[in-house]
């Protein structure tokens, strides 16, 4: 027996101008985005709405000490928050939905449950994170040198809203690390044993966009991928209904103590895993579901099923070059400090593996990576 269901309303628009005639927008709604955003798209529509720019926070992903410091300063008559930026944005906006007395590690540690308090609308500059549509929300733990995950049904957005306008100027890293993150969202949901037809059919559609835009950006070059934006954008949101259901793995999960140490930024970071893990669960159990994920591929990609997963892992390389870890600064010996951390506090990732993974073969895919 499962439960499939969207606990969020999809909307699109064209522009960010059109979503504010068609939402109305007051002074106890609160935009939290980030200033080279506010300046092209929401300072021309003259909202009467409190702004919060992340940045002034601090720099790089969720960190709980960032989220603390702006939930000090938001307005007590706040009664709904517009995300309107990536994956950082969205995933601090989902925690600012929570009032109460106590900190952010509080709520990742699972020490209080708090209750949703405020609105929430999504508007995602991303093609990457799906998080519009997900209960998820990632936060690095200062003191505990990693990130954590945490799940609530609570951290639903009311409204997700798709505008293709907003991911026009994103920057080609930024596409790259995002569409990548995107496309392991709908991998890692494929292969889950959690995945139902539902989700899988969500996850499929969401390789098909992402893998066909990657091979016109192959073909075109890479300021091509503009062209792209809108499938990008979808693919993205396919992708997130998938996983919001069947889960990520342990691509995600291996790659948090990478971002939560050395602050590799976190499609980069599942990059990095994302080939070693599947060639782990490839050898360890090489007939399966696996086998209808070379299909799907082979179909894309047009080659044969047996090549179909060297030829992606060849394709993303086109995108975004993967360095290993060493490149980064990482010591050899951290890898078993990596290991075991995962294990201890990334099991909610690690039940959806398509096989399981002992403690020396998550070793192993870290030094194969090294």
């Amino acid at each position: 027996m499962f439960n499939f269901s969207l606990s969020t309303i999809i909307k699109s628009a064209d522009t960010f101008k059109e979503f504010t005639e068609e939402t109305e927008l007051n002074e106890q709604d609160l935009i939290l985005t980030n200033e080279f955003i506010y300046e092209p798209f929401i300072r021309p529509c003259d909202i009467n709405c409190q702004v919060i720019f992340q940045e002034k926070y601090g720099n790089g992903e969720p960190s709980d000490e960032m989220i603390d410091a702006i939930r000090k300063d938001i307005p007590k008559n706040i009664k709904r928050i517009i995300a309107v930026g990536g994956g950082t944005v969205i995933d601090i906006a989902k925690v600012l939905t929570f009032v109460g007395d106590w900190s952010t590690e509080d709520i990742f540690m699972g020490r209080v449950v708090p209750e949703k308090a405020r609105g929430l609308i999504v508007i995602p500059t991303t093609c990457g994170t799906g998080s519009e549509v997900t209960n998820v929300t990632i936060c690095e733990l200062k003191n505990m040198e990693t990130k954590k995950g945490l799940a609530l049904n609570s951290m639903y957005a009311d409204t997700a809203v798709l505008i293709p306008e907003m991911v026009h100027t994103l920057p080609y890293k930024f596409f790259a690390t995002s569409s990548i993150d995107a496309l392991i969202h709908a991998v890692e949901s494929f292969v889950s044993p959690k995945a139902i037809a539902h989700s899988e059919a969500y996850s499929e559609k969401a390789m098909r966009l992402i893998v066909n835009g990657f091979q016109y950006v192959r073909e075109h070059g890479a300021d091509a991928w503009t062209d792209k934006a809108n499938d990008f954008l979808i693919a993205s949101n396919l992708a997130g209904i998938a996983f919001g259901y069947a889960g990520c793995a342990a691509v995600h999960a291996l790659s948090y103590p990478l971002g939560g140490t050395y602050h590799i930024p976190h499609g980069e970071a599942n990059q990095l895993m994302f080939a070693a893990v599947l060639k782990k669960y490839k050898e360890k159990q090489p007939i399966g579901k696996i086998n209808s994920l070379e299909k799907i591929l082979a179909d894309i990609l047009g080659v044969p099923q047996e090549n179909a997963l060297e030829s992606l892992y060849e394709l993303m390389e086109v995108i975004l070059k993967r360095k290993d870890l060493k490149e980064y600064g990482v010591k050899e010996e951290e890898l078993i400090t990596f290991t075991d951390s995962v294990i201890e506090g990334q099991q909610r990732l690690l039940k959806n593996n398509y096989v399981y993974l002992t403690r020396e073969e998550i070793i192993e895919i870290y030094k194969s990576c090294y």
